[in-house]
């Protein structure tokens, strides 16, 4: 872990045993968590975002408690509350994260009918809707996790060759295909794209109305939107939908490892744990192909 980080937990710990009183025990508890963390996600403090939060929730969801998993966020809760206190960020990216439901933190995950449900609901007839519908089908259809979506670059993307560019955790590049639907979204959305505010922002994808690139919390709160208007009574996010991606492909016969390198996950396990299939599912594959049927 970065010497910078290694300081910031020496000065939580002081302000957790100090100024909040904390028990040695707690401390020693919470500083082992975001030790943990902070190693797993690799990250500066200031640019760790909510999806990031996630990702590291669900693979850790397996091994833990329902008990534990409510501990570990309430560590992570804590420290990013007191890096807004000493000035390290300016936001919490935790707020937008929920409490275990069940002992896990993967999100629901949508069915075929709900993704379609969201989709139609954006409005077409305007600009910000001909955008939304754009990134709903990125989001969707490649899998991308929703800094890569407001960070896409028209240059990444190969539309004669059906293909993305995505960069993703760590700057990893992978090449993700691009499906005829999210190639028609994208390209009605072109039409109405607005004119870029500074000549730094001519080669984002995704514009606000005033031309400049869209924030994590603004997808985040069109997607919440949408789901509302779409009657979908789901706690979804921009990580639902890759979530439920993941787990359509598998679904219908996906190879797992075509759908990690879709995924970017650097471990088989994590794509694992992102694709929770029925087990009815997995278990008529495994009859289908069992060599004693």
């Amino acid at each position: 872990m970065a010497d910078s980080n290694g300081h910031k937990l020496e000065d939580f710990s002081y302000y957790l045993s100090i100024e909040r009183r904390m028990s040695p025990n707690t401390v020693a508890s919470y500083v082992s968590d975001l030790t943990r963390f902070l190693e797993s996600c690799r990250t500066p403090v200031g640019q760790i975002s909510t999806e990031d939060i996630l990702d590291y929730l669900a693979e850790r969801s397996p091994e833990l408690s329902k008990r534990s998993q409510a501990r570990l966020l309430s560590s992570l809760r804590s420290f990013f509350d007191w890096c807004i206190l000493e000035g390290y960020r300016k936001e919490n990216p935790c707020d937008m994260v929920d409490a275990p439901k069940m002992g896990r933190y993967l999100p629901d995950v949508l069915s075929v009918e709900e993704v379609e449900a969201i989709l139609e609901s954006t409005d077409l007839s305007t600009p910000s809707g001909v955008r939304d519908r754009a990134i709903l089908e990125f989001l969707y259809g490649c899998g991308l996790r929703v800094s890569e979506a407001c960070g896409l670059k028209l240059s990444h993307i190969y539309a004669e060759d059906g293909i993305v560019r995505v960069i993703g955790k760590g700057d990893k590049e992978r090449l993700v295909p691009l499906g005829e639907a999210a190639l028609r979204a994208l390209g009605a959305y072109m039409e109405v794209r607005p004119d870029p505010a500074e000549p730094a922002f001519d080669d984002v994808v995704f514009l606000n109305r005033y031309g400049r690139p869209l924030s994590r919390v603004s997808v985040f709160n069109m997607v919440k939107k949408q789901a509302i208007l779409a009657g979908v009574n789901k706690e979804i996010s921009p990580h639902t939908f890759r979530h439920s991606f993941a787990t359509h492909m598998i679904e219908n016969g996906a190879d797992l490892r075509a759908v990690q390198e879709m995924l970017g996950h650097e471990s088989i396990l994590t794509t694992e744990i992102y694709t929770h299939i029925d087990t009815r599912t997995w278990q008529a594959a495994v009859l289908n192909h069992h060599p004693r049927k």
